[in-house]
């Protein structure tokens, strides 16, 4: 039986790093929990958060995947660590390849960081990025308004598109080149955020290096999909499912065209 990578987040968010992994890597199998009952976890304290992430992890152990993502920033600063503790097998987070990311496309040092209250007060993205390059100059901004939009299905619309520009209008005086969205339900607003920081600053999302990431540990361990498995996908919400599931059908359609799919809500909460 093929064994599956499991992808957990607060919502919808983790969409992005799976949309990037099925990218990658489409022979693998892929498990993801969407926690969106309890979005957002950016105001939630650390505790409350690595609770909700020791519970998920808990149902998804069940399946026996050979590997865990961590697919939420605010969740990965603050729980990392202690699922590692939990589990016998690579768990992964997503600040770390974000953070590489950046350093590899910054030219002047200036890097901004956009995240959830919770992901900005962990300072996870100032550490990450200094433990490579001790000299880089980081510009943290907390942005609590984008992830319920996100969550609502919302990313299209003029409102979030005024909400983006309000935001963030007063980063574009920043000296910074680079733009970190720190956390995985921003890629959906790329097209805002673009509009806003102009043409001088990338955004990096951690999705693509993640990606890479899990594609490096899978070959290490011997354990890359082989090329004659199909896998069949499952996706487990702890919310509404209707909104959930038209999210990730809308944005994983050309990955979801050729693949089975498997929509559950999970039996623990």
């Amino acid at each position: 039986m093929q064994q599956a990578i499991a992808i957990l987040d607060s919502g919808v968010g983790g969409l992005t790093v799976v949309k990037e992994v099925m990218r990658q890597l489409p022979r693998e199998k892929i498990i993801y929990f969407g926690d969106t009952a309890r979005a957002p976890y950016g105001p939630r304290s650390s505790e409350e958060v690595t609770l909700f992430t020791q519970q998920i992890v808990e149902y998804l152990i069940q399946f026996q995947p050979k590997m865990i993502v961590i697919a939420c920033n605010t969740a990965t600063a603050v729980a990392l660590e202690d699922i590692r503790a939990m589990v016998n097998v690579p768990v992964v987070g997503v600040i770390h390849p974000g953070a590489r990311a950046a350093i590899n496309a910054t030219e002047t040092g200036f890097i901004g960081v956009i995240g959830t209250e919770g992901t900005i007060r962990s300072g996870a993205y100032p550490q990450a990025l200094r433990e490579i390059s001790p000299h880089i100059e980081v510009i943290s901004e907390a942005c609590p308004q984008f992830v319920p939009l996100v969550e609502k299905g919302m990313f299209r619309d003029e409102i979030t598109r005024d909400t983006v520009r309000e935001t963030l209008r007063h980063l574009r005086s920043k000296p910074i080149d680079c733009l970190i969205l720190g956390c995985t339900h921003y890629p959906f607003l790329m097209d805002p955020i673009s509009e806003v920081m102009g043409p001088r600053v990338k955004l990096i999302s951690s999705a693509d290096e993640t990606a890479r990431e899990i594609s490096t540990i899978l070959h290490q361990y011997g354990q890359l999909a082989k090329a004659d498995e199909e896998p069949v996908h499952h996706f487990f919400c702890s919310g509404e499912p209707r909104i959930f599931q038209q999210i990730a059908q809308d944005w994983l359609k050309e990955h979801l065209a050729s693949a089975p799919v498997v929509w559950q809500v999970p039996s623990f909460l």
